[in-house]
């Protein structure tokens, strides 16, 4: 597993419309194994890629590392239930952020209250990058996925 993106593919991201989103999306790319992240802000409501719901935890700790590069310190993830139990996992810097979510979305619950799973501190690495990748870079990473 890699230290930095926490992958053990480091060509497995983007998951959905991979081409698309390296060409026009900005790029965490990972210093250590070079796994390209994305983490472009969405224009109409300006949250980044790790705020949204991921289906599975697998899924949400490959972008685990951008929320942790974005706050600063180490974020968890957290599993949470709407109210016809269908699962899904939130990544959150800390519980009040959790705290604050659960209250705007009072339909939603955390049985746990504490991450499901969470790297026990945040670190920084000197190789890092977040930038849009060039044509040549996206074409080697797209030949490298597959």
């Amino acid at each position: 597993m890699c230290q930095e993106c926490y992958s053990e593919a480091p060509r497995i991201t983007p998951l959905l419309k991979p081409l698309e989103c390296l060409k026009n999306h900005t790029q965490y790319i990972c210093g250590t194994c070079g796994r390209c992240i994305c983490i472009e802000k969405e224009p109409q409501r300006g949250l980044q890629r790790w705020n949204f719901p991921f289906k599975s935890l697998d899924i949400a700790k490959l972008y685990l590392r951008t929320a942790d590069y974005t706050m600063k310190t180490n974020c968890g993830i957290y599993e949470i239930e709407n109210d016809k139990g269908r699962k899904s996992y939130k990544i959150f810097a800390n519980n009040e952020d959790l705290y604050i979510y659960l209250q705007k979305n009072n339909k939603k619950k955390c049985l746990l209250m504490k991450p499901v799973y969470q790297k026990n501190q945040y670190l920084e690495f000197p190789h890092t990058q977040v930038r849009k990748l060039t044509a040549a870079e996206i074409n080697t990473y797209i030949d490298e996925r597959y």
